[in-house]
């Protein structure tokens, strides 16, 4: 039970006691006290009816406790006292509001993306320093420094906890979403499941601004993929769309996803997260209509600029019955040092009868492969030639 406590309301929890001390670190350790205090203290007097508000009355308790015995503030203690009763009654909407604000601040764009990311997911996610090393395949010591750098980055140069003016929201909301997609591909791949997190994060966001049709299209997109995730291995072997077991995918969150993207249609989202969104509900139909699902990357393509959409848009056109076509559009791609572009161009030469130029394509993307099941995958490949 307190796990569970633990995953819904650190988020909450730690960014109110952030907007409440000014302090990562303090906030931080006051609310791995509360905790301990809950782990305690709740297996024989129960669970309290609202356990976020236990749980921030006392880091707020303790942390004010500690600043008194550290009399490093001591002139302003008086501005932190909270009485008890207040916070066991506190609107639940402001925890939520403040947690908004822990986004945007470890969004903020003075923080390099890959602070922004740990840091979100450090203080949004739950997830202990170990387990993002883990996930971003460095060693625990290098994400400590990289949290300490974001954190010190807010410190010393003043960023605000607070959501950005209206003016600013929609660079600082497109920074969000990029970090919580970023998050949610690291999980794609296999690596820790933090796939589940991003998700959870992207509920966080489409609670808190209902009215962002792209905050609902990276839900739907996330949740639409998540829904497959039982299919794409067979065991830890990599296992392509066309050959998905589909008995595995999860139709009910794939029809909660469909729900989200709907909101996001209805707010008049076209969008590049909701233009993904609407394909990837299309990969999950039977039969796919490839040529729309080409027409959508190109709009993707319009919206974005990107090479490697425009090299889905080719594995869609191949798909569509074109192969030859696709190999054009590939090879007009600047792409050298992308995994997927020597896979994608190895297929498109063997569908055409090339099993030589195959071969290269195949072996070029195997010496960019990074994990094992793409590893392996590859292999399997060039041993069928």
């Amino acid at each position: 039970m307190l796990e569970e406590v633990f995953r819904d309301e650190w988020g909450r929890v730690l960014a109110s006691l952030v907007g409440f001390l000014g302090d990562f670190d303090r906030a931080e350790d006051a609310a791995q006290e509360a905790f301990a205090v809950a782990a305690q203290r709740w297996p024989e007097a129960g669970v309290p009816a609202n356990p976020g508000a236990w749980l921030v009355t006392t880091a707020r308790n303790r942390a004010i406790d500690r600043i008194r015995r550290e009399r490093t503030l001591a002139g302003k203690v008086h501005l932190l006292s909270v009485p008890e009763t207040v916070m066991e009654e506190s609107d639940d909407t402001v925890i939520k509001d403040e947690r908004l604000e822990l986004i945007f601040t470890c969004c903020h764009p003075a923080l390099p993306l890959e602070g922004q990311v740990a840091l979100t997911l450090r203080a949004l996610g739950g997830l202990g320093t170990a387990e993002i090393a883990r996930a971003f395949l460095v060693s625990e010591e290098t994400m400590k420094r990289r949290l300490s750098r974001a954190k010190n980055k807010i410190k010393a140069t003043g960023i605000p906890f607070a959501v950005p003016g209206a003016h600013l929201l929609p660079d600082r909301l497109d920074a969000v979403l990029a970090v919580v997609y970023l998050i949610y591909n690291e999980g794609y791949r296999g690596r820790v499941d933090l796939g589940a997190e991003a998700i959870r994060l992207g509920q966080v966001l489409a609670a808190l601004m209902p009215d962002e049709a792209e905050v609902h299209g990276l839900l739907a997109l996330m949740m639409i993929h998540h829904a497959r995730r039982l299919a794409r291995f067979d065991g830890e072997d990599l296992v392509l769309l066309d050959d998905q077991d589909r008995s595995l995918w999860d139709m009910r969150r794939i029809a909660a996803g469909r729900a989200v993207l709907d909101r996001a249609y209805a707010l008049g989202g076209r969008g590049p997260y909701v233009v993904q969104a609407v394909i990837a509900s299309m990969q999950t139909r039977e039969p796919i209509d490839w040529h729309r699902v080409a027409g959508l990357y190109g709009r993707l393509v319009e919206l974005t600029g990107s090479p490697v959409v425009e090299l889905n848009r080719a594995v869609a056109v191949a798909q569509a019955g074109d192969p030859a076509a696709a190999l054009l559009a590939v090879d007009r791609l600047d792409l050298d040092g992308y995994l997927y572009f020597h896979s994608t161009r190895g297929e498109l030469l063997r569908r055409l009868g090339r099993p030589a130029e195959a071969r290269d394509a195949y072996r070029r993307a195997l010496a960019l492969a990074t994990t094992a099941p793409e590893r392996r995958f590859l292999t399997r490949r060039l041993e069928h030639f």
